[in-house]
C-alpha cells in the first residue's frame, strides 16, 4: 500500500500472484542526450492474431514491422518438447523484419487544411498465401497494405563459355567489352569475331531461371526479399479526424470513426462505404459529444461499440437498421454526488476502448481510470481502477499545459485476467481483475524496470465469470505524486501507446521513439 510515499507489500488474498515482469527488448533505444526527432516518435502500436509480428507507426507516416524469432528455432524439436513433463519457457524475442513510408503529409486545398502523415492506427487483417495484409491510418486516408516475400531469380545454364560473346549480345557475367560490336535490329551482331565451331555445339540447351535463396547470395544491405505494396486506399469518407479504425470477424469489412461519423467498408471496395453511426446534429450549436473511439465485437460480426466524449459506451446491432442511430445498450458511469466540477466532463472522455477476447467484457480508459464492463449489466462497470489519482488537485495545470487532454491507451491480456495502461513519466501500470487479485504493478519504461505495488483493494473482488450486478471496487489508487526513483512526475515523458501479446503474458510499449518489450 502507497500512502505518501511509503510502500508496502500487500499480500494478495486469494487469486493469482502478481506477474514478475522481466525486461526483454528495446528498439531504437536513445542516448544520454540525445534529440529526438518529432517524425520518430512512435503513434501506434499492434500486435497481429497469433502475436507472432508486431506493427508500429510513427508521426513520420512509417510502418515498421517486427517477427518474433524464439518460436522459429524450436519449431523442429517440438515433439522432443511435448515429451517433457515441464513447460519450457523461453525468452520472447523480436527482430526487424522491415518498414515502409505509409503516408505522406498532404494538403486540402478545398478546405487550406494541411494533413499530417502521422500514423493514428494500425489494424492486422487475415493472412493468405504467406503474405502479411494490415491497415494503416493518417487523420483522412486508410490504406491496406501487403507485405510479402519476393524471391531473387537468376539466370543460370548458359549455352557457352562465359569468355565468348553470342550474337545476340554478351555472356551475363562477361567481362569482355561489347563497346566495339555493332548490333543490328533483330538482335544480330555485325563483329566477325565471333564464329561457330565446326560441327557447332555440342550441347545446346535453353538458359533456366532459377529461384535463389537470398540468404546464400552476395547481396548489398539495401536488398531484401520484402515488399510492401499498397492495395486498396480508403479515402474522402470523412470530414473529420480519424480516431479508430477496426478489422471485423467476417473478415471482409471495417469500420473507420471520427468524431462524428462511423462507416462500414469491404476490403475489397474502396470506392465507396457506408454510415451506420451519424450523431451529427442539424444545428452543430446542439453538438454535446462526439465519438471517440470504436471497436467491432471480436465474435459477432454484426455488433460493435464506440465510445463518447461523456464516458458513455454505446453498444449497437446493425441488424437493427442501416443507419443505427439507436443504440442496443448504453453503459454510463454514475457520477459521485457533490463532485462536480469544470474539469468532470474533461476527464471523463473515454481515449480507448477495447474488446476482451471473449467478447463479454468492454474495457475503457478515460483520463484517470480504467473500467472493466460487463456487456451484460449496464448498471455500471463491474471494476474500475485508478490509474493516477494524485493528479486531481493538479487539473487546473493539466488544463493550462493541455495534458489533460492526452488519449492513453489501454489493453487486455489474451486470458482477460489482467489489464494495462499507460502513464507519465514513461511508467504503465498493470492491474489484475481475477478473483481475489490485488495486483496493481507500476514499470517503467527502461531496461530496469522499477516495480511497485499499488494500494489493495477494499474487498476481493470477483473473478470475470462470477460477476454478479453490483460494482466492483475502485482498485490501484496511487495518491504519492512521486515517480518510481521518488522523482516528481515528468508531464512531457508520456506513455500513451501499448499492447498485450494475445496469447502470452508480454508487453509492447512505446516511450517516445523507443519500443520497449517486457515479459513475465
Amino acid at each position: 500500500m502507497i500512502n505518501g510515499g511509503s510502500e508496502t507489500a500487500v499480500a494478495p488474498v486469494g487469486g493469482s500472484q502478481p506477474l514478475d515482469w522481466k525486461f526483454s527488448q528495446v528498439f531504437g533505444e536513445r542516448t544520454a542526450g540525445e534529440e529526438i526527432q518529432e517524425v520518430d516518435i512512435i503513434s501506434a502500436i499492434e500486435f497481429n492474431r497469433n502475436g507472432d509480428h508486431l506493427a508500429t507507426g510513427d508521426r513520420g507516416g512509417r510502418v515498421v514491422l517486427f517477427e518474433r524469432t524464439d518460436t522459429q528455432d524450436h519449431v523442429g524439436h517440438r515433439r522432443d518438447l511435448e515429451k517433457m513433463d515441464y513447460p519450457i519457457n523461453r525468452h520472447p524475442e523480436f527482430r526487424y523484419k522491415t518498414e515502409f513510408q505509409s503516408h505522406e503529409p498532404e494538403f486540402d486545398y478545398l478546405k487550406s487544411l494541411e494533413i499530417e502523415e502521422k500514423i493514428n492506427k494500425i489494424r492486422w487483417c487475415q493472412s493468405s498465401n504467406g503474405a502479411l495484409f494490415l491497415l494503416s491510418t493518417n487523420d483522412k486516408t486508410i490504406k491496406l497494405w501487403k507485405v510479402q516475400e519476393k524471391k531473387v531469380k537468376k539466370v543460370c545454364n548458359m549455352n557457352v563459355d562465359s569468355t565468348k560473346a553470342m550474337g545476340n549480345g554478351p555472356i551475363v557475367g562477361s567481362s569482355i567489352s561489347t563497346s566495339s560490336k555493332q548490333y543490328i535490329a533483330n538482335g544480330g551482331c555485325t563483329s566477325n569475331d565471333f564464329s561457330f565451331p565446326t560441327g557447332g555445339f555440342p550441347s545446346l540447351h535453353l538458359p533456366v531461371v532459377v529461384v535463389v535463396n537470398p540468404e546464400c547470395l552476395f547481396v548489398t544491405s539495401h536488398e531484401t526479399n520484402l515488399m510492401a505494396r499498397c492495395r486498396r486506399i480508403y479515402t474522402h469518407a470523412h470530414d473529420y479526424h480519424i480516431n479508430s479504425i477496426s478489422n471485423n470477424s467476417d473478415g471482409e469489412t471495417f469500420i473507420s470513426a471520427d468524431d462524428l461519423r462511423i462507416n462500414l467498408w469491404n476490403l475489397e471496395i474502396s470506392s465507396q462505404s457506408f454510415n451506420i453511426v451519424d450523431v451529427k446534429p442539424a444545428n452543430m450549436e446542439d453538438l454535446t459529444e462526439v465519438i471517440t473511439s470504436a471497436e467491432f465485437h471480436p465474435t459477432h460480426c454484426n455488433m460493435l461499440a464506440y465510445s463518447s466524449s461523456k464516458g458513455s459506451i454505446r453498444l449497437i446491432d446493425m441488424r437493427q437498421s442501416a443507419l443505427c442511430d439507436t443504440h442496443r445498450k448504453l453503459f454510463e458511469g454514475q457520477e459521485a454526488p457533490g463532485s462536480r466540477s469544470f474539469f468532470t466532463e474533461i476527464i471523463a472522455s473515454i481515449s480507448d476502448i477495447k474488446f476482451a477476447k471473449d467478447g463479454r467484457h468492454i474495457l475503457t480508459r478515460d483520463y484517470m481510470t480504467l473500467k472493466l464492463w460487463d456487456i451484460n449489466m449496464d448498471s455500471g462497470p463491474v471494476a474500475t481502477f485508478q490509474v493516477h489519482e494524485y493528479l486531481r488537485p493538479k487539473l487546473c495545470d493539466l488544463y493550462e499545459n493541455d495534458s489533460i487532454f492526452d488519449k492513453f491507451e489501454c489493453c487486455l491480456s489474451g486470458n482477460g485476467l489482467r489489464v494495462a495502461t499507460g502513464s507519465y513519466s514513461n511508467l504503465f501500470r498493470v492491474f489484475g481483475c481475477s478473483e481475489g487479485s490485488t495486483e496493481a504493478t507500476t514499470l517503467e519504461a527502461s531496461k530496469n524496470p522499477m516495480r511497485r505495488q499499488g494500494q489493495a483493494t477494499s474487498r476481493p473482488s470477483r473473478s470475470l465469470g462470477n460477476l454478479s450486478g453490483v460494482v466492483r471496487r475502485v482498485k490501484g489508487a496511487d495518491n504519492s505524486g512521486v515517480d518510481a526513483n521518488g522523482n516528481a512526475f515528468d508531464f512531457t515523458s508520456k506513455l500513451l501507446h501499448l499492447a498485450w501479446h494475445p496469447t502470452e503474458n508480454s508487453i509492447a510499449c512505446a516511450a517516445s521513439n523507443s519500443l520497449y518489450m517486457y515479459y513475465a
